[in-house]
């Protein structure tokens, strides 16, 4: 989609089917055999099989390659075969990926895949550990020095400027954590599930850097998840409602770094999600109001804030008593924060199943689901409606 105006993708391709493993802090097997199950998974509910695929589409932080995979899954030839960096923010741009391979024929099923031992493998809240030399590393050498050496550490610097300019106090991230945990509590695939939180255990929870709290930060998880996308036109003879791909984007902001935009004019919001939430409506022709449900990547609390904001649901440095009053379905899967951190592609199959109808917290009538990737890095958005 063009920056500038309308593309012409929407409405061409669908997701199908959804697939996971069970989310974990240990799950005992390798990534690419969580890779295959969660692959597996999403074609069987999708009601295809292996020899119907000939495209798949990852992240570049992905350990799994996709020809290792269809080996794996009994796969045949592929036609498509795509990789999307920037770590979470690929979560929806894996989709756009399939969506656009399918539109023009380039492939006819495609599936999307993430997997990995984020906890008892390789942790990404632990931080920077080495960094070979690289153009796109040497951003990290003006922040790492001066101790900003984890994720939680980057966004605490925008999240402190957010509160001074708003007079706010970090109490305003609960309001996050605990719409996430109240919706993981129902779900029983949630990791929290059973474990709400109120706003006193959020504000009592340890510092992790200031003005970021534990309860203001997703988990580490072992586990995986895949989606399945195709044509609409195949997609009705499925045995699924497909949640039809109404609009895609991907976004880069000006002066953008990875997780590290320091030097830009304002850090109270999220430029990359802005180019990104212009290109949704431009591309759908919709607007915040019809939107039903709302699932926001939420690795940390202060940028779901500025992810509303930033999409127009509310007024700059509203966001906090927006998702307080309950404005918008939000995160009803739980989160990163509740469920599990799949960078973000459990999201999107949470927005399938309110399309579908089939969430364990279904948002009455839930027609049209806006899904964000990462942010702080370049990003990825959909929104996804029903068929017809």
């Amino acid at each position: 989609m063009s920056a500038r105006k309308a593309d012409t993708l929407g409405g061409r391709a669908a997701v199908v089917g959804i697939g996971a493993t069970e989310f974990s802090k240990d799950s005992g097997r390798s990534e690419l055999k969580l890779a295959v199950e969660a692959v597996q998974a999403a074609l069987d509910d999708a009601g295809l099989t292996p020899a119907d695929v000939d495209g798949l589409v990852t992240f570049t932080m992905d350990t799994s390659p996709e020809i290792t995979v269809a080996q794996a899954c009994g796969i045949g030839d592929l036609t498509f075969f795509s990789r999307v960096h920037y770590g979470g923010g690929a979560a929806c741009a894996t989709v756009q990926q399939a969506a656009l391979a399918v539109a023009t024929g380039v492939a006819e099923v495609v599936v999307c895949y993430r997997a990995f031992n984020e906890r008892s493998g390789r942790r990404f809240g632990s931080g920077v550990q080495h960094r070979e030399p690289s153009a796109e590393g040497a951003a990290l050498g003006w922040s790492l020095p001066f101790g900003l050496l984890t994720p939680a550490s980057w966004v605490a610097m925008a999240a402190q400027r957010y509160l001074y300019a708003y007079g706010l106090t970090p109490e305003v991230f609960g309001h996050v954590a605990v719409t996430d945990r109240r919706h993981a509590a129902t779900n029983p695939a949630a990791y929290f599930h059973g474990k709400p939180i109120t706003l006193a255990d959020h504000a009592a929870s340890r510092w992790i850097v200031e003005p970021l709290r534990l309860l203001d930060c997703c988990q580490e998880t072992d586990g995986g998840q895949a989606l399945v996308v195709t044509s609409v036109e195949r997609a009705r003879d499925l045995p699924r409602p497909p949640a039809v791909i109404t609009a895609a984007a991907q976004g880069a902001g000006r002066g953008q770094e990875q997780m590290t935009s320091f030097y830009r004019d304002d850090l109270t919001g999220l430029p990359e999600m802005g180019v990104v939430a212009r290109q949704l409506w431009r591309g759908s022709g919709l607007t915040p109001a019809d939107v039903d449900v709302a699932i926001l990547y939420d690795h940390f609390t202060p940028f779901v804030l500025m992810q509303l904001e930033e999409f127009g649901f509310c007024g700059r440095g509203e966001a906090a008593g927006f998702v307080a009053e309950d404005a918008l379905p939000l995160n009803t899967h739980g989160g990163q924060l509740g469920e599990a951190y799949l960078h973000g592609m459990n999201g999107i199959a949470e927005a399938v199943r309110q399309i579908r109808g089939s969430s364990v917290n279904q948002v009455p009538g839930a027609a049209r689901a806006l899904v964000t990737a990462g942010t702080g890095v370049p990003t990825s958005g959909l929104l996804l409606g029903a068929d017809g």
